[in-house]
């Protein structure tokens, strides 16, 4: 493992250990030994993921008139994932180790080096055999006598009790097959030889009914995306908006996933916020405005325009998002990956991965798509409900059009429909039939979504929040400091108020009339234990942006110019500086909100 390795998994075990001493995040059912890849947020955790979502929730939403809210149930009928075509499609390849018939996704693996180990089977004093063979890989550095030991304890733990002891298993047959370099047909936990790559659904069964008979079968849902499509229409028509407007969500999803890694960044449970932006196609645009805008660089993408197409939308949502991640700290860790054609999928126009940067790598936090009508058409389609929407303004436009210019937009399209490099063209029937409607003004819309995980949003932050200093004392005694730089929007707790001594009543008094003034409007902490120096250290380890101390000063005994003054602490810039009680909350309230 090279030193930047070490240290980033060194940097990252700091974290997971900040994490839990300090209440942000734990193991699930940590006393019975854990659940794999789900996690639980303590005080701390449930704080920063509120303020997460509730500046998604702000920006998303309450700061524009184009985007509606909705909380749809984890739990819908099922025909709903065998139209989005999770049922179907919905997996990841998988490969099997057959010495554990551990599963590990094909594309997971980490190439390795070392010798490949042959056994012809197994045996115990007990009785028991393993009539088959048994390849794993003896790795680098690796002495033959901790493999033997390893498989034989894998053995034991896959045969149970009939096998008896690890340490009697007598492995058969040994032999040196062939040294390998770089291969990724080999478990990486366990060295057993991994079998063919195949297709594991990741979707998490259960059932809806008493019965859990095959016809009670649904699925704890893997986003939250189609929710939002299967209730399009009731929130179109109950809602009197118009087309371009979005409808935001935020909620629990479930994935199954067979590697959950890399602390919360890959869970089985999770929390999604997606937007589904709906937009009027390209046709209709160029219709109504006579033109689509075109996307260059240097385009200007801060207010929406009419003639605005798919592509102009996709660039304005990754700008947003961009500004949104900037003001929550992560500015300057994000990175872009825009996707191939070859990357995309069938349906899918343009797609961009918001990366951002963690101690185990750059890896995707958001995700913003445009994915045309697929969703909507998909389930018109399934359901036989209509999911298209009626646009006067278009059906006037399209009046005023000639014959020959409504056949040149059938034969632009029809051009379009031939030059796709991925999914089937649709036939020209389906086109001027498609074309017939969108001249009467009907269409589905077409969607841009963004995309973004809360678990993975609270890690980044933290991550790029942590940060170690070396701090030597007058004896010349090192110590390590933790600090995290939390942006003060999302700190889970926005204010430290300290008296500066706890055994003068008058102090204590008057810090408990300052927390009682500031803690109707944020989240503070109250502490009148250990010195003044170690309740700053202990509020800078879980983020808090500013401290509130309570002294001499405060009580006018150093001058009544000073009396009813407090000394706010900034916790990055260490600058202190005197302000009136009366002044405080107005001072805070626009730094933390």
């Amino acid at each position: 493992m090279s030193t930047d390795a070490k240290n980033s998994q060194a940097q990252m075990e700091k974290i997971v250990s900040l994490c839990k001493r300090r209440g942000f995040i734990f193991q699930s059912s940590e006393i019975y030994g854990g659940c794999g890849g789900v996690w639980d947020y303590g005080p701390l955790g449930a704080e920063l993921k509120r303020n997460l979502r509730t500046a998604w929730w702000n920006t998303m939403t309450r700061e524009r008139e184009d985007v509606l809210g909705l909380d749809a149930s984890i739990l819908m009928n099922p025909a709903i994932w065998k139209a989005s075509g999770h049922v179907d499609t919905f997996a990841d390849l998988m490969r099997e180790c057959s010495l554990t018939n551990k599963r590990v996704r094909a594309d997971h693996v980490e190439p390795q080096d070392g010798v490949v180990m042959k056994y012809s089977g197994a045996k115990s004093p007990t009785g028991w055999r393993w009539d088959r063979t048994i390849s794993a890989l003896l790795k680098n550095g690796e002495h033959i006598e901790s493999f033997r030991k390893r498989i034989r304890a894998l053995i034991a733990q896959n045969a149970g009790e009939a096998a008896g002891k690890p340490e009697e298993i007598e492995l058969l047959g040994e032999e040196k097959i062939d040294a390998v370099n770089g291969s990724i047909d080999f478990h990486p936990e366990t060295g057993g030889a991994l079998g063919e790559a195949r297709p594991f659904n990741l979707m998490l069964k259960t059932y809806l009914g008493p019965t859990a008979t095959e016809a009670d079968v649904t699925y704890l849902r893997p986003e939250t995306a189609q929710a939002i499509f299967a209730q399009f229409k009731n929130v179109f028509d109950s809602s009197r908006v118009k087309v371009p407007f979005g409808i935001g969500q935020i909620g629990k999803a479930f994935r199954n996933e067979v590697t959950p890694k890399n602390f919360t960044f890959r869970s089985r449970e999770f929390e999604q916020m997606e937007l589904e932006f709906f937009i009027k196609p390209d046709e209709a645009v160029e219709i109504i405005c006579g033109e689509v805008a075109k996307w260059h660089e240097g385009a200007d993408l801060s207010e929406p325009q009419p003639n605005w197409g798919w592509e102009m939308w996709h660039r304005y949502w990754v700008a947003e998002r961009t500004k949104f991640y900037e003001g929550i700290g992560l500015g300057d860790v994000l990175e872009y990956y825009w996707q191939t054609p070859e990357d995309l999928a069938h349906y899918a126009r343009a797609c961009v991965d918001i990366l951002c940067e963690f101690p185990f790598g750059t890896e995707e936090l958001e995700g913003i798509a445009a994915r045309g009508d697929f969703d909507l058409s998909q389930h018109q389609k399934h359901s036989t409900k209509s999911q298209e929407i009626f646009d006067e303004e278009l059906k006037n436009a399209a009046a005023k059009l000639t014959d020959e210019q409504k056949e040149a937009l059938i034969q632009k399209r029809l051009a379009a429909e031939q030059a796709k490099v991925k999914g089937e063209p649709m036939p020209e029937a389906e086109v001027r039939a498609w074309f017939e409607r969108l001249f009467k003004g009907n269409y589905v819309p077409h969607v841009i979504e963004p995309s973004a995980g809360l678990d993975r949003m609270a890690l980044a932050v933290i991550a790029k929040a942590f940060s170690e200093t070396e701090k030597v004392d007058d004896k010349g005694k090192k110590e390590i400091i933790t600090v995290l730089r939390l942006h003060p929007r999302v700190a889970p707790i926005k204010v430290g108020v300290f008296p500066l001594l706890k055994n003068k009543p008058e102090l204590v008094a008057k810090a408990r009339e300052v927390y009682a003034l500031l803690k109707k409007h944020m989240n503070c902490f109250y502490d009148e234990t250990a010195s003044i120096g170690r309740r700053y250290a202990r509020q800078d380890e879980v983020g808090t942006p500013f401290g509130v101390t309570i002294d001499f000063e405060t009580l006018g005994e150093k001058g009544p110019e000073l009396q009813d003054t407090v000394t706010l602490r900034h916790r990055d810039s260490g600058e202190q500086e005197r302000v009136k009680i009366s002044d405080l909350l107005g001072k805070l309230l626009p730094l933390v909100s």
